[in-house]
């Protein structure tokens, strides 16, 4: 299916910005940079935890249960962002002094998400006096519940959306929760944990507590590694102040001072450290972390990011790269089963769902969300992928398209229908849902219909943002530096991408499935090379001379050698 390229509009450039070169004023202009501060990444410029709703609650809990060193258990998600938010919280409530602290994750395969009655008991073999859930918390009203019926108390810090009705915990920071007024709702899991941690800090600097337990006041900055990870794993928008937190992290990162997990990710996927950037986090760092979780149990990542052995973190991220390549196996898999499925419906665009469901009882729970993902990137519609649980339910990941609000789709639904789902949450771009399987043809239409009234035509049409053409002298590998450094890219502060015709020289497939070819840009002498992933020209026919293409600007280093190498992420075979 072909995109369409729509250029970015052009605005007129900032004041202040004189010694930035012109294309990244534009570049930042169109992503709503109108000011030099917005460019200023340092720690002073985070906004203060006093904004936070709760907060003053959860730093009494804290502080009681540190002065009683009270038995503390540590709650967390299955993803990269739940691993990351656990290792934070481990590491730094040790630093600060408790003892007595442990964490738990519940297995996605035997109890599901967040704190439920059941992992309450399970909890319960811990003997917590107080449970801090991270990244998770804000929709288990039985969880808490429960905890509180054993005298356990509860601290919730998540970032997930609210539902109608809040768990009656002793305390919640979330900046999504009503009436929480700081200013960036996009802090991700280990986002909020960190900003739990810059308050305790604060308040036990206050009341003398570092001083009179002779212990060193610990730098937060230590742990922006695992934030910058966590963040940009979750894939929420990078917004000023989550820039920030991955700007300073990833510096930490490439000054070599990363912990010995993310060291071990990164040298086992073959990333350099000194030249790490967010997109090395989310496609290479990230799946690997997240694979434990998916496949197994996110405590193997959550190890690897704890330990301070060398070796015992190089064996750890070992393994997380093997269930890595395990996931992708079962991840093709259950796409040509679902290709296969798409055909056999022989829908043409204009008939198939606009929101779109799809079932299949032996698809990997665990996978699913990957699969909706990629269904949906190729038919550019909201996709819900389900698959069979225990006790005749059945579990969906959903991930939307621009525009859609995904959790409010299925808010929706079970507004008008209040007994169809079992439970539900997440984010704008992506939810997770339960119900009973024989609910699910109901379910497939009501969705689609809500999605309906939401989506026009045209919000179906897949569609690239791009920066323009690039200009003779900005098609450089010098550019190319810039761009990296430029940054953080990511979610909602897009990588720059560019387009244009480009005489094709010569094509070659590589690995068998991707498609290395050799360009030439019209305005510069020298060609360069340039990767499609995941393309072949095996449909392409006759001889094809140019080529249109988004890409973006990259740096290929070979034996100490750098060159310009365009990343393709849309490709035109033209005459």
């Amino acid at each position: 299916m072909n995109l369409i390229i729509k250029r970015r509009a052009f605005l007129p450039p900032f004041p202040g910005c004189e010694d930035i070169p012109l294309l990244l004023q534009r570049i930042y202009s169109s992503r709503q940079i109108n000011h030099p501060d917005q460019l200023d990444y340092s720690l002073a410029r985070l906004l203060p935890f006093t904004q936070l709703k709760g907060i003053d609650k959860a730093l009494e809990l804290l502080t009681v249960a540190l002065q009683g060193q009270q038995s503390v258990l540590i709650v967390g998600d299955f993803d990269a962002d739940g691993a990351t938010s656990t290792a934070l919280a481990i590491k730094a409530l040790r630093a600060f002094g408790f003892r007595n602290i442990n964490y738990l994750v519940p297995n996605r395969f035997e109890y599901g998400y967040g704190l439920t009655p059941e992992i309450v008991e399970v909890a319960l073999q811990f003997s917590p006096e107080l449970i801090i859930t991270v990244d998770n918390g804000i929709s288990s009203i039985e969880g808490v519940a429960a905890a509180q019926t054993a005298g356990v108390k509860v601290l919730i810090t998540d970032h997930h959306l609210a539902g109608n009705e809040l768990p009656q915990a002793e305390a919640i920071v979330n900046p999504n929760q009503p009436g929480d007024s700081f200013a960036s709702k996009s802090l991700a899991g280990v986002g909020v944990m960190f900003y739990v941690l810059m308050a305790l800090r604060t308040h036990l600097r206050e009341i003398n507590w570092f001083k009179a337990s002779r212990i060193k006041e610990p730098n937060l900055a230590q742990w922006l590694d695992l934030v910058a990870l966590g963040t940009v794993a979750d894939v929420v928008p990078l917004d000023h102040n989550n820039r920030i937190l991955v700007a300073q992290g990833l510096a930490r990162i490439q000054a070599g001072q990363a912990c010995m997990g993310i060291q071990a990710l990164a040298g086992i996927a073959g990333r350099d450290l000194a030249q790490l950037s967010s997109s090395d986090i989310g496609f290479f760092i990230g799946p690997r972390l997240n694979a434990a979780g998916r496949l197994e149990d996110m405590s193997l990542g959550i190890e690897c990011l704890l330990t301070e052995d060398r070796a015992e973190a190089r064996k750890l991220a070992q393994q997380l790269d093997s269930l890595n390549q395990e996931r992708r196996v079962i991840e093709q898999d259950m796409k040509q089963q679902a290709l296969a499925m798409l055909e056999l419906m022989q829908f043409d665009d204009e008939a198939l769902p606009v929101g779109l469901c799809l079932f299949e009882p032996d698809w990997h729970e665990g996978i699913v969300g990957i699969l909706a993902s990629r269904i949906k990137d190729r038919l550019h519609r909201p996709v819900i992928a389900f698959a069979r649980t225990a006790a005749g339910q059945i579990k969906g990941s959903a991930r939307s398209v621009k525009g859609l609000h995904i959790r409010d789709v299925l808010d929706a639904v079970a507004t008008r229908q209040p007994h169809l789902l079992h439970r539900f949450g997440g984010h704008a771009m992506a939810a997770g849902l339960t119900l009973a399987e024989e609910n699910y043809p109901v379910f497939e239409q009501a969705f689609d219909e809500e999605v309906r009234r939401h989506l026009s035509a045209e919000r179906l049409q897949g569609v690239l943002e791009s920066d323009g053409e690039l200009m003779e002298e900005e098609f450089s590998l010098e550019m190319a530096l810039n761009l990296r450094q430029a940054g953080p890219w990511g979610q909602a502060f897009e990588e720059p991408l560019f387009d244009g015709v480009f005489e094709l020289l010569e094509r070659r497939i590589v690995a068998e499935k991707h498609l290395k070819m050799r360009l030439k840009h019209a305005d510069v002498n020298t060609p360069f090379d340039a990767i499609a992933f995941n393309i072949t020209d095996e449909h392409w026919g006759g001889h094809v001379q140019k080529v249109k293409m988004a890409y973006k600007l990259d740096v290929n280093e070979y034996r100490g050698e750098r060159s310009l190498q365009c990343i393709v992420h849309y490709l035109e075979p033209l005459s």
